[in-house]
């Protein structure tokens, strides 16, 4: 199956874009979404004229932000019920747990944190509703959290549109790039807990 993220993105438009960012920000069956490389090339396209800058940063951050509060208070509605929900097809109990543990960490700073990082980004607000972090504080990490995710993301991708010479030429294999190092922690992550489950420490 050819997945093409730049057809994805000039398919669903600024709306679909608004739905992708808020569904992986908070709904717990958003983590598949590629967020980072979404953002990224969204920006990139940007830089070419598919869509103008200012208005997927103002239209972006508030999808980022409002995802995350659903997903807090979907945290605290549920409850710690949620560590003992089973899998299933759209929900994983091991990326709540992942998400529990960098909470347990880094406290409120996680809501910020985790905005870069796959998966445990979905899950931040859920666990820091579970843990009945109270919304004042919830909300003045979220906030900053969205503004700087979405600004750094979409910009990064709108500046390389602009360094590189010709780079229309070259977006595919940009995209390509911009997707592989964004699923690049996931993938060393996922290494690392099976060489750790394959070759435990052994104390003597």
């Amino acid at each position: 199956m050819h997945f093409d993220l730049k057809e994805l993105i000039t398919t669903v438009g600024i709306i679909g874009l608004f739905g992708i960012i808020f569904a992986e920000s908070g709904l717990f069956f958003g983590f598949f979404f590629p967020g980072d490389s979404l953002l990224v090339t969204a920006g990139l396209l940007s830089s070419q004229g598919y869509f103008k800058i200012e208005v997927l940063i103002l239209i972006l951050i508030p999808a980022a932000i409002l995802g995350d509060s659903v997903g807090y208070w979907f945290g605290r509605k549920i409850g710690p019920s949620i560590f003992k929900k089973q899998d299933s097809l759209l929900f994983k109990k091991s990326h709540l747990e992942k998400a529990h543990a960098f909470y347990e960490k880094y406290g409120g700073k996680t809501i910020i944190l985790a905005r870069f990082i796959p998966i445990v980004r979905t899950f931040a607000p859920i666990v820091a509703g579970v843990a009945d972090m109270t919304y004042k504080k919830f909300i003045s990490f979220n906030v900053f959290g969205g503004i700087f995710w979405v600004t750094l993301m979409l910009l990064l991708g709108f500046f390389l549109g602009n360094i590189i010479p010709n780079v229309d030429r070259y977006l595919l294999p940009i995209i390509a790039l911009i997707i592989f190092l964004s699923i690049l922690p996931g993938v060393i992550e996922i290494i690392k807990q099976k060489i750790a489950k394959d070759h435990p420490k052994k104390y003597l």
